[in-house]
């Protein structure tokens, strides 16, 4: 039995490609490891000058082709065998088999049997580089699986065991380690330990977090390190219930049981959708298990609406069209406000820009004047001039009959801000409920058939006219 692994041996980073195939291979051949080059075994190549062989091909190629040596300088194939199994010497002799197999001769390799451990193994090394010094090796999808089905065949001839793979609902996907605590369980267990003492404050958390040996950073989110730990952990990445609202808010005496129930009632309701059409959908070809989902589809999100209605207290139809209408109004009056502050802040800002150019610019123009509007002087000073004549050209087209002081902008500049500010603020939860009305106002529609008979009302009063 014998289980491989092919690897990919790189430049080091700070290391030469020459000294790094150096060790790779001198690794490899080790005397102590090989009983003194006993079972060492090449092809195309000296043992002993493998590496400057490798270097030289590696060279040859650039000449040939053009083209740079990418950071892959060989690869490596491990092949361990179960202790006991096969001597050293036929071990070897399958490693060379499984290199040239694999290669199929196009690649120069050594093949190193180390017998210092209990179980014997390959070290085998081949050039990324092919013969010719034309070609690369190209690493494929699967290489690995491939390597182990030939090493088996080998080992199959060789009268050896074989690795049997397990089904895979028989394979461990999970390893678990008995008496072992990872970083993030020990902080849940403080915090765990830290939220039962009842802290109210931000505050008084870090405090805590600092006496028993933590260190705390403030962001976003608060982050925390402990004595052993080289970077900061977010509290927010510890899962569910561990953010800072749910360390601060809970009770002191509250169980992990309390606090998921308690975090399951706060949790928000889902939204619901609009409801489909069901007629629609089987005139356009749809079929019955379409019309079964459709329908449960549709029970559900109605009961959703209903629950919605329950809690706006929305008792009648006509009611919600006129909770619909009236919210619209007033996301519209918020959306025409927003509009307004935005576009006056951009003239106050374009208006405020002109003002400081026309003050800077003003003994320039003067200047200019008292030379007869010289083309001389202006070509010398033309883009103080450009901007003092588009000054006076903004002022005219904005009917300024006086220039406004920058001190009086600014405070509207602020006030408009905070005017916008506070409109946002309402905006989005204006939208928000805008959104919900609507929706469940067109589902109602839609499940008691008002819809045509409005249509039918609009087009009665379109003919009358």
């Amino acid at each position: 039995m014998a289980a491989t692994r092919l690897i990919r041996l790189h430049v080091n980073k700070g290391r030469t490609l020459a000294g790094c195939l150096k060790d790779r291979i001198d690794y490899a051949e080790n005397p102590d490891k090989t009983e003194d080059g006993t079972y060492l075994s090449s092809y195309h190549c000296d043992p002993k000058t493998a590496a400057d062989e490798f270097l030289l091909s590696k060279r040859m190629y650039e000449q040939y082709t053009g083209r740079k040596n990418g950071d892959i300088i060989a690869y490596q194939i491990r092949q361990s065998f179960r202790p006991g199994e096969v001597s050293a010497e036929e071990a070897n002799q399958i490693g060379y088999d499984l290199a040239m197999s694999f290669t199929k001769g196009r690649h120069a390799f050594i093949v190193a049997t180390h017998t210092d451990r209990a179980h014997i193994h390959n070290h085998i090394i081949y050039d990324a580089t092919t013969l010719d010094c034309r070609r690369k090796f190209q690493n494929f999808f699967l290489s690995s699986l491939a390597i182990q089905r030939i090493s088996d065949l080998l080992c199959l001839q060789h009268g050896l065991s074989v690795i049997d793979p397990l089904p895979y609902r028989e394979r461990r996907k999970v390893h678990y380690y008995d008496g072992k605590m990872s970083i993030r369980d020990q902080i849940r267990n403080d915090l765990d330990e830290l939220r039962e003492s009842g802290l109210r404050t931000k505050e008084e958390l870090i405090r805590a977090l600092a006496d028993r040996g933590y260190d705390c950073k403030e962001g976003k989110t608060l982050s925390i390190r402990g004595k052993n730990q080289k970077r900061f952990i977010r509290l927010s990445s510890l899962g569910e219930g561990y953010e800072l609202r749910d360390l601060l808010i809970v009770p002191a005496g509250g169980s992990s049981q309390t606090r998921r129930a308690d975090r399951n009632a706060c949790r928000k309701k889902e939204s619901f959708s609009l409801v489909v059409d069901i007629q629609k959908k089987l005139a356009e070809g749809k079929g019955k298990g379409y019309e079964k989902w459709a329908k449960n589809y549709n029970v559900k999100q109605m009961a959703e609406v209903l629950l919605f209605l329950q809690d706006e207290k929305i008792g009648s139809y006509e009611e919600l069209v006129s909770r619909a209408d009236t919210v619209a109004g007033k996301f519209h009056a918020l959306s025409d406000e927003i509009r307004s502050c935005e576009k006056r802040i951009e003239e106050i800002s374009t208006l405020r820009k002109h003002i400081i150019n026309y003050v800077k610019t003003r003994d320039v123009y003067v200047e200019y004047r008292r030379h007869g509007y010289s083309r001389k002087f202006f070509e010398a000073h033309r883009e103080e001039l450009t901007l003092h004549k588009a000054a006076k050209e903004a002022f005219s087209q904005s009917g300024l009959q006086k220039i406004p002081k920058v001190k009086e902008l600014n405070a509207e500049y602020t006030e408009l801000l905070a005017r916008k500010k506070a409109a946002y603020g309402e905006y989005h939860e204006v939208k928000n409920s805008m959104k919900k009305l609507s929706l469940a106002k067109r589902n109602v529609e839609t499940f008691l058939d008002i819809i045509p008979n409005r249509e039918e009302k609009i087009s009665e009063q379109s003919r009358s006219k």
